[in-house]
């Protein structure tokens, strides 16, 4: 009987001790205005995580494979080479194509080639912040109401970056070192 009392006691102070518990509340977290430095510096580190080089930068064969060309950060497919012959006897759909550079690919939806991002008018020179936007949110091709789509292999998630994050990454590529290349145009399927 005395051990009843004892366990019926201690599972009441234990009840009594969890209701008055304070409950842990997630807490609402503002965006913080960044100064312009800020910004860029952020911007940075976004296309540092979100791999824009792996698509939009020329490689150079090195001792540990390829590797970006930093002359050509961002610059989009490099216009001055023609893309590689595409054999004829792979089945696109259930294959896609890259070129050797990363900068091309072929599918079922054509041939598209990665964008200059550089601030050089042949890339995003003239665009405006709505622009660089909508071309994210929506994948209008430059920013363009009435354009066409962006064509794969450009990420769809990239849509639900904040607003902040997407001016951050269009203030830093206003910062790079603008880089003539004017890319070629995607290129419909062949029938």
């Amino acid at each position: 009987m005395k051990s009843t009392v004892y366990g019926v006691l201690v599972s009441l102070v234990i009840l009594v001790a969890a209701c008055g518990e304070k409950k842990p509340t997630a807490e609402v977290v503002e965006e913080i205005p960044m100064g312009e430095t800020d910004i860029v510096a952020h911007g940075e580190y976004l296309v540092n995580i979100l791999g824009c080089t792996d698509c939009h930068t020329p490689k150079k064969m090195t001792e540990q494979g390829p590797v970006p060309d930093m002359d050509k950060y961002l610059m989009g497919f490099d216009a001055s080479r023609p893309l590689p012959p595409i054999p004829e006897n792979v089945p696109l759909g259930p294959w896609v194509l890259f070129s050797g550079e990363l900068t091309a690919a072929v599918g079922p939806w054509g041939t598209s080639y990665s964008g200059n991002l550089t601030p050089h008018e042949t890339g995003i020179g003239t665009w405006t912040l709505e622009q660089f936007k909508k071309a994210i949110r929506e994948a209008k091709f430059k920013g363009l109401d009435n354009s066409r789509p962006i064509m794969p292999p450009m990420p769809q998630h990239y849509a639900y970056l904040t607003d902040g994050d997407i001016e951050a990454v269009f203030e830093y590529l206003k910062t790079i070192q603008p880089i003539e290349n004017r890319v070629p145009a995607y290129e419909p399927p062949s029938s």
